[in-house]
């Protein structure tokens, strides 16, 4: 065919849709922060103004890192940074200055933009990070915490404030360019840099607008961290509809329920702790409209879906990865599950389900690659691959050909597939217990024991045993007011699971350790078991 004409093709970003709803939607409110309210004309303007400032700073290609909670200006840097020719580094405020600083230094961040609660963090950065050529103080006036001393090199209302010249063409001229770094967890080591393209990020918002269910009605609220996989990529998914950001600092009870019952929101998003805090809330009542949660992380509790569903909320489950831009498979609900008891419909709710329509359909496959047989029951590794699949691991290929071996995303995740073609997730591979030589699956454990009305929470991992290889211990969270003993919660576990996979020894302590995201750090409880 030649060289394909401009006229029937243009490189996939979602920059194009704040330029879309600034068009479209100029006088609509399209973020609200406490006494701050920004129109789509606003937004525009201010994010023009941000990446002309930045542009001036950096060239194509530099990283940008930014430590804010879920406040405007973190919003606005996902498109500032990339419209600047940058890439975006949104960093995970709860990392320790160690742990930011080997981020920075590894992405060779050159412009840091960091929240006024969190610089310090942020003190001796700029020594150890050879890279770092400026701080920028986020001042949010939403703020109720005190700022550390740190040197600064201005504020963010003074730095853009220097943007100068025509606007910034939203245009880019190739959509697989890097538009953001995003760094893992580091549970099994040093965190490993994601990389994410434009093309990738358009189309998972894309997926995510539509099996969200945005529209220029919709008010999302922001639960779910920005820094986290970009929050699923929801920044520009929401921006893509018209629909409108309610950004939140903190994810507490008292403020989301506020966000609910004033400001109307209609969707959010985050790991199952985000719908226990709804669910168990003193403010929590039954609603007279439609609200959608879409968690990840670890499948919800069958009974906090049931506690959700009885206040009105739709739950929906999906599943995914950092190297995956979030959310890859969605369980997709089923109008013949309507029949079923609450308890089965939980139970076919909580499973991981099928490739959302921008992905392809995900895998369940042995050793050799092959796929195992459809039945529930048989436990492989899922593996994915698409247009959602990352570009690949920063400065390491050698990780990169091992997570795409045989031309797959291998997830390390292990789960089974079932005859209606939903998959579901068993555990993490380096969470499964083997038990005298039987697989326990630590997620059905934990369901077992979460069943239990006087359970808020609970983390199930294996420790040494010196006859069965390993045993499961169980760690509970019990209900306010709770005094459920550990024989009492065995007993229940009984009614569920074959006897060699109920805990022998259950501990209740006052928390669990827990990612920024909610997960919780099993790593942690093995290494003080």
């Amino acid at each position: 065919m030649g060289i394909q004409p401009l006229a029937n093709h243009s490189e996939l970003t979602p920059l194009r849709f704040l330029q879309r709803s600034v068009e479209v939607y100029p006088s609509k409110d399209a973020v609200i922060h406490g006494a701050r309210t920004y129109s789509y004309a606003q937004f525009g303007a201010e994010v023009q103004q941000f990446a002309k400032a930045l542009a001036a700073r950096i060239k194509p290609g530099d990283r940008v890192a930014v430590l804010a909670p879920n406040i405007p200006e973190m919003l606005f840097a996902h498109y500032a940074v990339p419209l600047a020719g940058g890439v975006l580094v949104a960093l995970n405020t709860r990392l320790s200055a160690r742990e930011l600083m080997y981020i920075m230094e590894h992405s060779e961040t050159k412009v840091l933009f960091a929240d006024s609660e969190l610089l310090e963090a942020t003190v001796g950065l700029r020594a150890q990070v050879s890279t770092l050529e400026a701080l920028i103080e986020i001042q949010d006036s939403e703020s109720t915490g005190s700022r550390p001393d740190a040197e600064v090199d201005g504020t963010y209302a003074d730095f853009i404030a220097g943007g100068t010249g025509a606007d910034l063409d939203y245009a880019i001229a190739d959509e697989r360019a890097a538009i953001a770094l995003n760094y893992t967890s580091g549970t099994t080591g040093k965190p490993k840099g994601v990389l994410y393209s434009h093309r990738g990020s358009y189309l998972n918002s894309m997926g995510e607008a539509f099996h969200q269910g945005f529209d220029a009605h919709s008010r999302y609220l922001w639960t779910l961290p920005m820094f986290h996989c970009n929050g699923w990529c929801t920044p520009w998914a929401v921006t893509a509809a018209g629909g409108t950001h309610l950004c939140l600092r903190a994810v507490r009870d008292e403020p989301v329920w506020g966000a609910i019952d004033n400001l109307g929101a209609t969707h959010l998003c985050g790991a199952p702790t985000v719908c226990s805090i709804i669910a168990d809330s003193p403010r929590a009542h039954a609603l007279d409209r439609a609200i959608k949660i879409t968690t990840a992380g670890a499948p919800p509790s069958p009974a906090i879906i049931a506690k959700l569903q009885k206040l009105g909320i739709e739950v929906v489950h999906v599943y995914g990865l950092t190297e995956v831009y979030g959310p890859y498979t969605i369980c997709e609900y089923q109008d013949e599950w309507n029949v079923l008891n609450a308890e089965d419909r939980a139970q076919k709710v909580a499973r991981q389900g099928v490739g959302m329509v921008q992905a392809e359909s995900a895998r369940i496959v042995d050793m050799d690659m092959n796929d195992v047989p459809a039945d529930g029951e048989t436990m492989g590794e899922i593996v994915l691959r698409g247009n959602n699949v990352m570009m690949g691991y920063y400065k390491d290929d050698e990780a990169t050909a091992a997570a795409f071996a045989g031309g797959w995303f291998h997830t390390g995740d292990l789960g089974v597939m079932h005859a209606d073609g939903y998959i579901q997730l068993r555990d993490r591979a380096k969470d499964i217990i083997i038990s005298g030589g039987e697989n326990i699956s630590t997620i059905e454990v934990e369901q077992a024991l979460a069943s239990h009305p006087e359970v808020l929470d609970v983390a199930v991992i294996g420790v040494p045993h010196e006859k069965w290889g390993e045993t499961p211990v169980a760690y509970v969270i019990r209900a306010s007011g709770s005094t459920v003993d550990a024989a009492a919660l065995q007993a229940h576990a009984r009614k569920y699971l074959a006897g060699f996979k109920v805990p022998r020894t259950i501990h209740f302590p006052q928390d669990l350790p827990r990612t920024s995201t909610g997960k919780v750090q099993k790593n942690v409880l093995r290494e003080n078991a």
